[in-house]
């Protein structure tokens, strides 16, 4: 990768999502061609996978041997993109027990979509969308994001990290932000379980479009691998990211791709899609190298990561360390580290719970020290742009009552679903 844009920056021109004739055959092999073009469309709609890498980062690995939990809204059932999900649960109350029934008044679909960023399959060796670690297997977690949940949000947050840890998840992904950068003091020991039994946790920064000026938690969380999004020229997206000095790497947040739980396919926004994409990138580096630890799967991701033009001051606010490259992050040669170069929680809690003070997670910085995006302009009612009125009336929504005072769910701040378009999909045989 050089400069401020991605590796071999290809802008695609307008391809058509509309798909005919798909011959599904259920429980084929993953093989992912590292061939830079496809004949598939709905494949060559997915620039992410040349312009980061990640085809080329197949000839290394394809993520078998490793879960992900996606803790979100549930991962659909019916499509065979989500042949890899092993397991689920449901913390919310209002799911099914093996997770994979999406919660939510609006946008249940969400889970499926980060999913199928994550670990997608395809629908036969040739079709269908790929995820970044193709092989890697998925675990559902349901969540319910707003107040007709019958269990807190910050209790179900803890209960599904446990469940992670306890069923094998070597990555965690969370595409959601409290906006706020306090968090309950209960994940305080669940975000501990998952770092002392060498979990990955990574976590979507927010979106600025959908009302995230600043990272909000679970982003503010010492030793959490946050992402930013750029567009796909590789600058910081407008709407579709935010800023924040715990912002470890960027990822594409714009013009993705999602499946839905009944299998039709979507393009949507937000850093909740470029965070599973990292956490597929964190899949491939765990499955390249079986023994190595979390603390050096995450090094590796932010030290193969390139900095934009200009950027030199690092981790920078909107970018971190730089846009990720999943080939540097598998074949690179990188020193080992002796802890989590993005922090430590057990430090955190030592010297800001038990000394009982309240952090400042932001210190106080001259305003021009970080330099904000451009600030978003007011939403034309068909901009194609700007989130919206039915993503911006989900964008935020009171927690249940008993967790930390004034919280905020933004299920939907990370996740500004623009102008979706459906892609017709022949009946599975």
């Amino acid at each position: 990768m050089a400069g401020a844009e991605p590796r071999r920056l290809r802008r695609l021109t307008a391809v058509t999502l509309a798909i005919a004739g798909l011959i599904v055959l259920p429980g084929f092999t993953v093989t992912p061609s590292p061939s830079p073009s496809d004949p598939d469309p709905l494949r060559a709609a997915e620039y992410w996978l040349d312009d980061y890498g990640i085809r080329d980062a197949w000839k290394t690995s394809t993520g078998s041997g490793v879960r992900i939990a996606v803790i979100d809204t549930g991962i659909g059932k019916g499509p065979v993109e989500f042949s890899g999900v092993v397991g689920g649960t449901d913390v919310s109350g209002l799911g099914s027990p093996d997770g994979r029934t999406p919660v939510g008044a609006r946008d249940p679909d969400h889970g499926s979509w980060v999913a199928s960023l994550a670990a997608s399959r395809g629908t036969s060796p040739v079709t269908g969308m790929l995820g970044v670690a193709p092989d890697a297997q998925l675990l559902s977690i349901s969540v319910g994001f707003g107040v007709s949940a019958s269990v807190p949000f910050a209790e179900q947050i803890a209960q599904a990290i446990y469940w992670a840890v306890d069923n094998g998840a070597d990555i965690i992904n969370l595409s959601f932000t409290t906006n706020t950068p306090d968090w309950d003091r209960s994940w305080d020991d669940a975000f501990m379980y998952a770092f002392e039994h060498d979990v990955v946790v990574v976590a979507a920064a927010g979106n600025r479009g959908s009302g995230t000026g600043v990272v909000g938690a679970p982003a503010t969380i010492p030793g959490v691998l946050v992402v930013g999004g750029v567009d796909p020229h590789g600058r910081a997206s407008r709407e579709a990211s935010t800023q924040g000095i715990t912002i470890a790497v960027a990822a594409p947040s714009e013009n993705l791709l999602g499946v839905s739980a009944d299998g039709k396919v979507v393009e949507w926004d937000g850093t909740s899609g470029a965070a599973p994409i990292v956490a597929g990138i964190a899949a491939l580096v765990r499955s390249a190298y079986p023994d190595m630890d979390a603390d050096d799967v995450i090094n590796r991701i932010i030290r193969t990561a390139t900095p934009p033009a200009g950027v030199t001051d690092l981790p920078d606010p909107l970018y971190g360390y730089g846009l990720v490259d999943a080939e540097a992050a598998v074949t690179a040669s990188v020193p080992a580290v002796r802890e989590n170069p993005l922090g430590s929680l057990a430090e955190w809690i030592t010297i800001y719970r038990r000394a009982n003070l309240v952090p400042d997670p932001e210190p106080t910085v001259p305003p021009a020290a970080v330099e904000p995006l451009p600030p978003v302009e007011q939403q034309a009612a068909a901009s194609p742009l700007l989130p919206s009125t039915e993503s911006l009336l989900y964008g935020t929504v009171p927690l249940a009552a008993g967790t930390v005072a004034a919280i905020l769910v933004a299920l939907g701040v990370t996740a500004a679903v623009r102008r979706v378009r459906l892609a017709p999909r022949a009946p599975r045989r």
